[in-house]
């Protein structure tokens, strides 16, 4: 949907795609101004039953942007409430033209709503904001400034930043989660985030073409797009501007033990997203298992059960364990190829099979090698956990054939990146240095 304010030479006007099962990009972005500018900014507001605010919030924007800056805004909307509704009837007196991509799926969640708001985009500058008024408007025009001013690709509105504050933040536990969870982001990516003391904010401003030129990899999940964007697409500088979080203006705040959980999640993909990363955390969750064999194990012994078939069916405890945890944190981006049964079934069998694999190799070691037992036993154990890993990857959670197969590394660039050879080679140092995509 296009809805356009009373500005300049243009009426107030209103289309939809209602007939589209999809989300089609509007027309109009990029706007073309009657004197020949092409639009400066378009401000991507995602939003989610928020009827009550944006009115205000295209009031206040109206308000905070100076005349030499061209703006439109674009809603990307998952509502279920009147919100559209509400778009429409603020953007016939706004004075910027007003756009509405109304999803009926709302695919990845606010970030998925911001990635499909910057692919319509077509202006020089993006600006990503909330519709509750927590993200100030009268700070947009400086955010873009210092973008311009710096040369930055990325300009942060951060909360941690000299003269920032987090006041809007309702209660000590909502100040702690935000803090613990900058710390242990900054933690995990320090390379990628170095120069970002908000990873967490909502409100930044970044050049389109850092975005559209790795537009294909970007994985959104949940309700925190700064962090996808700035592991994913590595913008080569970054300026911070601080502000002061707002309380919200009028709705219920959308954060949600769901979206926490959603939000370890997007953390673990992006930690896991190497092969080599991969690995690792397959190892661990491995060694994680031997938890509840053991305690599997002394239960059915201390049933009475004989220590040898007790052994076999405590492994399976082990191997119930491990597929829970690398189906939901390892490979849940890649769960829709088989049925959780196959699954389930493949990789029971994978594990047994190495106890089987592992045996004959010790002794073919200790007896053909000349090994001892102990040197032979630990190469045997990394061998087949090496063939573990590669044969849950290919017969597991690679899709069958026929299938479209997930893209799990990044497409070339597309032409038109200003990047330079070396730029991108120190990129591809901190990626592998990090274990990041």
């Amino acid at each position: 949907m296009t809805v356009s304010g009373p500005g300049p030479d243009s009426d107030a006007h209103s289309g939809s795609d209602a007939d589209s099962g999809e989300a089609a990009a509007p027309e109009g972005l990029g706007h073309v101004a009657p004197d020949g500018v092409r639009t400066t900014v378009t401000v991507i507001i995602p939003t989610f039953n928020e009827a009550e605010n944006v009115e205000e919030l295209l009031a206040r924007l109206a308000a905070a942007l100076p005349g030499h800056l061209d703006c439109e805004a674009l809603f990307v909307d998952d509502s279920t409430d009147a919100t559209p509704a509400a778009i429409e009837r603020a953007a016939l007196t706004c004075p910027f033209p007003v756009h509405v991509i109304h999803r009926e799926v709302p695919t990845g969640g606010l970030s998925g709503a911001v990635v499909e708001g910057m692919k319509a985009a077509a202006s020089e500058w993006l600006v990503v904001m909330d519709a509750d008024l927590q993200h100030p408007p009268s700070l947009l025009p400086e955010l873009v400034e210092t973008g311009r001013r710096t040369g930055a690709e990325l300009v942060v509105a951060s909360r941690y930043a000299g003269g920032g504050s987090h006041a809007g933040l309702s209660g000590r536990y909502r100040v702690a989660v935000s803090r613990a969870s900058t710390l242990v982001t900054k933690s995990l990516f320090p390379s990628a985030l170095r120069g970002i003391s908000d990873p967490m904010s909502g409100f930044f401003a970044i050049r389109r073409d850092t975005v559209h030129a790795q537009a294909d990899i970007l994985k959104p999940l949940g309700y925190k797009i700064l962090l996808e964007l700035a592991i994913r697409c590595r913008p080569r500088t970054v300026a911070e501007v601080p502000f002061s979080f707002q309380e919200r203006y009028a709705g219920e705040s959308k954060s949600t033990v769901r979206e926490g959980l959603r939000f370890l999640n997007h953390l673990v993909s992006l930690r896991t997203a190497t092969p080599v990363a991969r690995i690792v955390a397959f190892g661990v969750i491995g060694l994680s298992g031997f938890l509840p064999n053991l305690i599997g194990l002394a239960a059915l012994t201390g049933a009475g059960l004989h220590y040898l078939p007790a052994e076999i069916v405590a492994n399976q405890f082990g191997v119930l364990w491990n597929f829970v945890l690398i189906d939901l944190l390892l490979f849940r981006g890649r769960r829709e190829h088989r049925h959780w049964a196959d699954r389930l079934g493949r990789f029971a069998l994978l594990a047994n099979a190495d106890l089987l694999l592992r045996i004959p190799l010790i002794a073919l070691l200790v007896d053909g090698a000349d090994m001892t037992v102990l040197p032979a036993t630990a190469l045997a154990l990394l061998t087949t956990f090496v063939v573990r890993f590669v044969a849950t990857e290919l017969l597991v959670y690679l899709p069958a054939r026929g299938q479209t197969k997930h893209a799990d590394t990044a497409p070339a660039q597309e032409a038109g990146t200003n990047r330079t050879d070396r730029e991108d080679r120190q990129d591809r140092q901190d990626r592998e240095k990090e274990g990041t995509p």
